[in-house]
């Protein structure tokens, strides 16, 4: 949910309509997003998450120039998941390509425009139907073993 460079940050997950701002994080090299109201505490967002940013979004190269990206939007996604000790956090923008969280430009504000289905909508817990005057059919239960 958050890069793993953030353990010692303060975290809290993303609302849908909040408005986020990349920042680098005190005691850190490492930047992310954090609340406007509350530029201290990381808020983290879970892989398919879209967001939409005020400005085309930029991003350091190489440490010194800086590049934009000709999109607006993108969705929060991992890469290399499989390498440890290195970021993983990043953007997906339209045209396929994925810039790391962490070298986005300081300062550039986004909107968190939806979050991802948590749970497929086959797996969630179907509750029987009431109406007034009746009772609840019995849950169907399939064998064990």
């Amino acid at each position: 949910m958050c890069d793993y460079s953030l353990h010692a940050v303060a975290t809290r997950p993303a609302e849908v309509g909040e408005t986020i701002v990349t920042t680098t994080f005190r005691g850190t090299s490492t930047r992310g997003f954090a609340s406007e109201a509350d530029m201290t505490v990381a808020v983290c967002l879970l892989p398919g998450t879209e967001l939409a940013f005020a400005d085309n979004v930029r991003y350091d190269n190489r440490w010194i120039w800086t590049r934009t990206v000709n999109s607006r939007v993108g969705k929060f996604g991992k890469i290399d998941p499989h390498i440890p000790d290195r970021h993983h956090d990043a953007i997906e923008f339209p045209d396929g390509k994925y810039v790391l969280v962490t070298q986005l430009v300081e300062g550039q504000r986004a909107t968190v425009l939806q979050l991802p289905v948590t749970q497929p909508h086959g797996e969630r817990e179907q509750k029987p139907e009431i109406t007034a005057g009746s009772r609840p059919l019995p849950t169907r239960r399939l064998p064990i073993g």
